[in-house]
């Protein structure tokens, strides 16, 4: 059976290696600029020490330029693509349409994987962005197993889905709505909010803290649970999704590395013996549950739910 590739998100060129030797078969790495809810910063120099570390180890680098971009920043997108081929990375990750014709013009033999992570919801948009010159679509993380297993039957691209970790719920280019709750005295409130990290949008009704993540591309908040199906992932596979993405935003180093170990044994399980799979999962996930901060409950996400608008 096809193994999919396990795809992290690392927050410093020193977690490459510690990664790679985990388990991981490629990477995501940028820089806020042009990429959007990145785990950890890379600058230019750090992309390229990422890509010759990855490559010494036979593993995959994408860089992400998957931010909305205005029009003052279009000008550079040829500039920093022409950097990313010359670095020799494996693919660009894009959501704007900008980026693509870019591409077209100054690299177009670079491997395009597109994702706009709300949009991906069925296997028509993601062969129209096929046809224009994708290799990879990336599916929303609001759709169902049903529907994944539907679309990658039908797409002539790879299909990427995320496994782990938190998703976004809202972004926007200024710090609007914790502003806005502030003011009206709602049951939300914003903590921590004059420090630059650990800040939460806090609904007392329910008990949920969402994450606060602010980069250069603006105010994003977060789930307030992690996704893991590290236990649910023999439909998938059997599917013959493409990449399964851990993605590290907001969690340290160690978190990552062991996250990335306990998926590198279950896919390797799963693939080779789904009986041993079936067997080891729920200690599996059992290993996950006791280094998850005490904060950030599992859960399933929309894998086996319709979502509810």
């Amino acid at each position: 059976m096809k193994k999919p590739e396990l795809l992290v998100t690392p927050l410093r060129v020193d977690d490459i290696l510690p990664l790679a030797e985990a388990g991981a078969d490629a990477f995501v790495v940028g820089e806020q600029r042009y990429g959007l809810r990145l785990a950890g910063e890379f600058n230019r120099e750090d992309v390229k020490k990422a890509i010759e570390l990855a490559h010494s180890k036979g593993k995959k680098v994408y860089v992400a330029m998957n931010a909305i971009f205005h029009n003052e920043k279009i000008d550079e997108l040829g500039e920093y693509i022409q950097f990313t081929k010359e670095a020799n990375a494996d693919a660009i990750i894009f959501g704007d349409p900008a980026v693509l014709m870019t591409a077209k013009e100054v690299a177009p033999e670079m491997k395009l994987h597109w994702n706009t992570e709300t949009t991906g919801t069925n296997w028509f948009t993601c062969n129209y962005w096929g046809s224009k010159g994708a290799k990879r679509s990336v599916l929303a993380r609001e759709i169902n197993m049903d529907a994944i297993v539907e679309i990658k039957e039908n797409a002539e691209v790879e299909i990427e889905v995320q496994v782990h970790g938190m998703s976004c719920m809202f972004q926007s280019k200024r710090s609007l709505l914790g502003n806005y709750y502030e003011y009206q005295g709602k049951v939300m409130e914003v903590e921590n909010r004059k420090k630059e990290e650990n800040m939460f949008l806090h609904d007392k009704e329910r008990e949920n803290k969402y994450p606060i993540f602010e980069d250069e591309n603006g105010t994003h908040i977060m789930s307030p649970n992690d996704i893991c199906i590290i236990d649910e992932l023999q439909e998938m596979i059997e599917a013959g999704v493409d990449s399964f993405k851990i993605d590290g935003i907001l969690k340290s180093p160690e978190y990552i590395l062991a996250v990335t170990k306990a998926y590198r044994e279950a896919i390797d399980l799963c693939a080779e013996d789904p009986d041993a799979y079936d067997d080891k999962k729920d200690e599996l996930l059992e290993a996950i549950e006791e280094i998850q901060p005490a904060n950030r409950s599992l859960d399933t996400g929309f894998f086996f739910k319709e979502t509810v608008y």
